[in-house]
């Protein structure tokens, strides 16, 4: 069974975001296991804040990193199922609202892009947990909206 695991700093706490992340980890239970680990967000300036939050990010993970950023690759859905086929063990990273550091862009393996448009942190948490469900629906040729 794939593992993969989603690193972000800051809890969600839009409610309706909470149960649409929630919702779709239940979906994924029987593809893959699932791990969303929040992290503690950084304090002090910009500069401290990312370095902070990168640092917590990076202890965090010993594997490859897959990177969500907005000048990262452009994948289709179809593209991202075969992404998500060729790896056992996945750690997707969000940054904060700040960013990472350029030291965890550094180590990142992969970095791909949910889209031109900027979504907020704690959206993309939701909206990346669909694409990985639409990911496995595609790979299993299940019905879904592809």
């Amino acid at each position: 069974m794939k593992e993969i695991r989603i690193i972000c700093p800051g809890k969600t706490k839009s409610d309706f975001i909470n149960a649409g992340i929630n919702e779709y980890i239940k979906f994924l239970k029987s593809y893959a296991k699932i791990e969303l680990i929040q992290i503690k967000q950084g304090t002090g300036n910009r500069e401290n804040i990312i370095n902070e939050e990168s640092d917590r990010i990076l202890e965090k993970i010993k594997e490859d990193i897959t990177l969500l950023d907005i000048q990262g690759k452009n994948l289709s859905s179809e593209e991202f199922s075969q992404f998500i086929n060729k790896e056992n063990k996945l750690n997707f990273v969000i940054g904060g609202h700040l960013g990472v550091s350029d030291k965890l862009k550094q180590k990142a393996k992969y970095r791909i892009s949910l889209s031109k448009m900027t979504f907020t942190h704690e959206m993309s948490r939701l909206i990346l947990l669909e694409q990985i469900y639409r990911a496995f629906a595609i790979l299993k040729g299940k019905k879904y909206h592809y």
